[in-house]
């Protein structure tokens, strides 16, 4: 199969991100990846606000272009597609980048891929470790968790999702509940290294039912009662308090996606795999108890396991190209009349997952 060289276009959240593949579906190098973070803009917020977002998008996202492109060392008559999230996300942010990859199509006579942004994570594996089908993908970051079975490019069967809040979104609370700084997930994690994990029940839900179904709302809303009750005792909340809180709160975090995994694991080996392989991928895929609980199980059950570096676990244009490359190789192209999607389930027969599933909210 021939290379292809392929730019990707990002900006479904609060990152606008230009990237530049080559390869082939199997396996590809990434020549170039450019991330421009907003975080100071929704700083003042507690959480992204879609309005800010869109506009940043909007005057950044070509700068972003012409950087990935520069650091590619390459033109766009070198390119031999354009690839775009065009959903799910916050609606402002991918129009702006379906716009651009539009325009940029329309200029050049370039093919138009629009990319779903969650196959962009799903297929990262293949990206980074050239992973076979079928393996299993936890997704899991600020708007999205989900067990999926990745069986193709474009064929995605869903074991179990969470039926509220993501756990990113879940971090981000915490957070902002103990006067952490954002983004949520790291400060979280560190403060958490100072404190007892013991000492604070917090529940675990939906442990108690079958299924790899998740919820994480009712485990945010115990986090806040055990906060107040903290501050009620002691007349504040102390540093220790804190610290103690933010270990409760990432070992039940720990606890369910060790379980949810287990369950998932079960389902996706009694179909006996020739290579079996479990991936994360997302943003909390970063946090370091987290992966090595995964890690540790996988290796219990022999199942190989695969965690992309941090700077494709989070949201990146680089997955989206890759995404791009394997449609486009397979023949499946858009036309300029592309829509951005706000939802768009990967599995489209599996029952509508429950909750937003929104990666950003206004404060």
């Amino acid at each position: 199969m021939a290379t292809l060289t392929i730019l990707g276009i990002e900006s479904s959240c609060d990152d606008s991100a230009a990237a530049v593949v080559r390869g082939g579906p199997d396996r590809a190098e990434v020549l170039a990846s450019v991330v421009r973070g907003q975080a100071d803009l929704h700083a003042d917020f507690g959480g992204v606000v879609p309005e800010i977002a869109a506009r940043a998008h909007a005057e950044v996202l070509d700068h972003c272009v012409e950087a990935a492109l520069e650091e590619a060392g390459l033109s766009l008559s070198q390119i031999d597609g354009i690839a775009v999230t065009a959903g799910p996300g916050l609606i402002g942010g991918v129009l702006s980048g379906v716009m651009l990859a539009k325009g940029l199509a329309a200029a050049t006579g370039l093919p138009l891929i629009g990319v779903n942004h969650l196959a962009g994570h799903a297929l990262t594996p293949r990206l980074t470790d050239g992973l076979a089908f079928p393996y299993l993908m936890l997704l899991v970051s600020g708007g999205h968790c989900q067990f999926l079975v990745v069986e193709g490019e474009d064929a995605f069967r869903r074991l179990g999702s969470t039926i509220d809040d993501a756990p990113g979104e879940a971090f981000d609370k915490t957070a902002r509940l103990l006067g952490l700084p954002q983004p949520g997930g790291p400060a979280v994690e560190a403060e958490a290294r100072q404190g007892d994990a013991r000492r604070i029940p917090l529940p675990r839900p939906l442990l108690d039912r079958p299924g790899c179904d998740m919820s994480f709302s009712g485990l945010k809303t115990a986090l806040l009662r055990a906060r107040d009750a903290e501050m009620a005792g002691r007349g504040g909340l102390t540093r220790a308090a804190r610290a103690d809180l933010a270990a409760a709160f990432q070992k039940a975090v720990v606890e369910i996606l060790h379980e949810k995994t287990r369950r998932a694991l079960e389902i996706y080996l009694d179909r006996a795999p020739g290579r079996p392989a479990f991936a994360v991928a997302g943003g909390v895929a970063a946090n370091g108890p987290i992966r090595a609980a995964l890690q540790g199980l996988c290796a219990e059950r022999g199942v190989a396991f695969s965690a992309p570096p941090l700077g494709l676990c989070t949201d990146n244009a680089a997955m989206i190209a890759f995404a791009g490359l394997g449609r486009l190789a397979a023949g499946a192209t858009d036309g300029l009349d592309l829509a951005a999607r706000p939802r768009w389930p990967l599995d489209a027969g599996a029952a509508p997952m429950i909750g937003s599933g929104r990666k950003g909210a206004k404060a």
